[in-house]
Formats: C-alpha cells, sequence, structure tokens
C-alpha cells in the first residue's frame, strides 16, 4: 500500500516540476520592459557575457577594457564597440553620428532572450566583405602567434567599425587609403563598386586624415593656388621669370577678385611673405587639378580632383601631391558620388585648346568621404594587403 502511495507521488513529481517552472517564467521580467541597467545586469550576471567578450575579440576588440569590474559589466559599451567601434586616430571629423541606441538595445534584449551570441553579433557588426574577410586574416594571424601583423588588421576592422557607424543612411561612401594610394568607392552594404589608384601627399605635404561628406563636383575648375605653395614656389618663379605666369596661364587676383595684369606689378617691391595678391589658374586640361574636382567639406583646403599628371598613376610611388588627393578615374567618380550619368564617359577626352567656364553640380545626397592611413586591407577578392608607413608615423594598435 505504501509502494502504491510512493507511485502516486511520484506521478504528481513532472507536473510540480512543470508548475514551477511555469511560475518562474512567469515571474521573469520582459526583457523589453527591463530597463538598460536591468538588462545589463542580466547579461553581465551570466556566462553569456564571458562568451561575449570570446566571441569579440575574434573581431579585434581589446576585451580587456571591457571586463567586469566589482561586478559591473559594461555591457552597453562592449556593444557599441562591436558595432560602431572607437574613433581612429582623425586630424578633422565633420561630425561624429551619435551612437544608434536602438540596435543596441535590440541586441541587449536579444540576448536576455537566450539568442545566440554568434546571431546577435551578426545584426550588430557591419555587413562589409571586407570587414568579413579581415576578421578571418585577423584570427588567422592570432592562431600563427603573428601579434604585430595581427595588430594591423584590428587598427582597420576598427576603422571599417566607425565608418559603419559614421554612413548610417548614406547610399554609397568612399575610402581613400593614404598609406596604400588608392579609392575605394562602395556602397550602403560595403560592397566594392569602384577601386582607383590615387596620387596622394608627400612625406612633408601629407594627406590628412579626414572623416566628412562630398558636397559637389566641379567639371573645369580653376586652380585658386593655396597660399602655402604661391609663397614657396609661384612668387619666387613668377618674380624671376616675366613670362612664367603666362606660359602656365596663372592670373593674377585682387582682393576684389578681378584680375590684374602681372605686367603692371613692380615685382621688386613685392614679397613673397607680403604680397596682397594670389593666384588662379586658369581652367582646362593643362590646370593642376585638371577637367574635375570633388569637394569635400573640411577646412584643410583639401578635395579629390583630376590631373595634369596623369602618367603617375602609372607608378607604385604616388606619394607626390601637396596634400590634395589626385583620382585616377575622374568621370567614374563624379557619376558613382552623383548616382547618375552626370559625365559623359568622353569627358576627359576634351583638346587642351577648349576651354570652359567652371560649372558647380551640387550633390542631391551627402555621399561620406573618408581619408584615412590603414596599414592594412582587402582587396576585392579577399586577399589580405599590408602597406608602409610612409609618413613614419604609426605603431601597431587597435
Amino acid at each position: 500500500m505504501q509502494m502504491l502511495s510512493g507511485l502516486g507521488k511520484a506521478r504528481y513529481v513532472p507536473l510540480l516540476i512543470l508548475f514551477t517552472l511555469a511560475i518562474m517564467q512567469s515571474c521573469r521580467k520582459n526583457p523589453k520592459e527591463m530597463s538598460d541597467a536591468e538588462l545589463a545586469e542580466a547579461i553581465g550576471s551570466k556566462d553569456t557575457y564571458q562568451e561575449l567578450l570570446s566571441k569579440v575579440g575574434e573581431a579585434g576588440i581589446d576585451t580587456k577594457k571591457f571586463e567586469a569590474k566589482n561586478g559591473n559589466a559594461p555591457v552597453f559599451a562592449l556593444l557599441e564597440e562591436v558595432a560602431f567601434g572607437h574613433k581612429p586616430t582623425i586630424r578633422f571629423t565633420q561630425k561624429a553620428i551619435k551612437t544608434d541606441t536602438a540596435l543596441l538595445r535590440y541586441a541587449a534584449e536579444e540576448l536576455v532572450s537566450g539568442r545566440p551570441v554568434e546571431t546577435v553579433l551578426e545584426k550588430l557588426e557591419p555587413v562589409f566583405p571586407v570587414y568579413n574577410n579581415l576578421k578571418i586574416h585577423y584570427n588567422r594571424l592570432i592562431k600563427s602567434n603573428k601579434k604585430d601583423s595581427a595588430a594591423y588588421v584590428a587598427q582597420t576592422l576598427n576603422a571599417y567599425r566607425w565608418i559603419h557607424r559614421q554612413i548610417q543612411g548614406a547610399p554609397r561612401f568612399v575610402v581613400v587609403n593614404i598609406r596604400g594610394a588608392y579609392l575605394t568607392a562602395m556602397d550602403s552594404a560595403g560592397k566594392n563598386v569602384l577601386t582607383m589608384r590615387t596620387v596622394v601627399g608627400k612625406r612633408d605635404t601629407p594627406t590628412p586624415t579626414i572623416d566628412t561628406y562630398a558636397t559637389s563636383i566641379v567639371t573645369h575648375p580653376y586652380w585658386n593656388v593655396p597660399k602655402s605653395i604661391a609663397i614657396k614656389e609661384i612668387f619666387p618663379k613668377a618674380a624671376a621669370d616675366p613670362e612664367y605666369l603666362t606660359r602656365n596661364r596663372i592670373q593674377v587676383i585682387g582682393k576684389d577678385g578681378q584680375a590684374i595684369n602681372p605686367e603692371e606689378l613692380e615685382w621688386g617691391d613685392l614679397s613673397a611673405d607680403k604680397f596682397p595678391y594670389r593666384f588662379r589658374q586658369e581652367t582646362g586640361e593643362d590646370n593642376s587639378l585638371g577637367l574635375l574636382k570633388v569637394e569635400i567639406k573640411n577646412p584643410l583646403a583639401i578635395y579629390l580632383h583630376d590631373t595634369n599628371a596623369r602618367y603617375l598613376f602609372n607608378s607604385n610611388q604616388r606619394w607626390r601631391s601637396h596634400g590634395c588627393v589626385r583620382v585616377q578615374k575622374p568621370t567614374e567618380l563624379a557619376n558613382y558620388m552623383a548616382g547618375t550619368q552626370l559625365l559623359d564617359s568622353d569627358f576627359m577626352t576634351e583638346p587642351d585648346s577648349v576651354s570652359h567656364p567652371p560649372k558647380w553640380h551640387k550633390l542631391k545626397v551627402r555621399v561620406p568621404v573618408f581619408l584615412l592611413y590603414l596599414p592594412a586591407d582587402c582587396n576585392e577578392k579577399g586577399d589580405l594587403m599590408y602597406f608602409p608607413d610612409v609618413y613614419k608615423r604609426e605603431t601597431p594598435n587597435a
């Protein structure tokens, strides 16, 4: 009789377990109703956070910065780093875009709900093909104990996470790698649409790192000679050779914007550092800017442009400019940035004798432009490439 009673009680054990689990489940708070602090506490108190740290380490993130301290795990700071990185070394940033907190919040809710860490990270990280390829190479290098090389790749991975932050809502963007002297134009998903060689700044006149956006395309631009070039190069030649300015189609422009006859100037009474005028080169294919300029928002007088020395693109030593970026395929770049057929394919074949006034084509949408100093990158095939430290300024760090 006692045996039957024991068997009867045993029958209710599964029901009791289910009942207990149901009560526990009903008491568990819906992640969508939890505060950020509650979500962070829930994630940090589980093995989930350690798994999260392990996985993000595969993307070159320094996990030591995000370890839990005094029982508090910086969950949202880590999620932000995964999705948007931290600001690389950039001389000028037009505007740091605010973090998409809704995306971070959703990721935290998913983690608390028990969603696999890898699945959550896939929705956070950049979807750029180049980013995924860099991650593969980073882990290969770590496993091979090539830590210095891996650190270079980690630096570039962070740069692409920062780009992910800055391009929110943009249909396309452009990246110039100063160390590699090339330009890549990508769509919103980071797919390569256009790649070309560039000529960038020399070591003594380096191209600055910039995070900004393109504003307009200028066809047949004037070259308004920067003051530094005017003082060091143009003025001494003009003062020594009366025909120099005419030969190079360079005008002397007064404060009222009107051209002045250089023959009327008393060059012997003028000096380079107190020259009250400016120089401007006329439009045309022999103009230093070539036939096209892409204006980008910045206070450093830096822009992307065509060149009258296109032979330089055939060289592997393309650190030759005063700081601006000369582009190999200006027409294709202009059409890409405009998102339409702005210029015909024969635009660049106009004869030298043709002279046109400058024309501004304002872009309908902002196109983010990044001039970065990346030590490593991947080509379209996914091959890892390293680039020389041409400016002798950087050490491996993420």
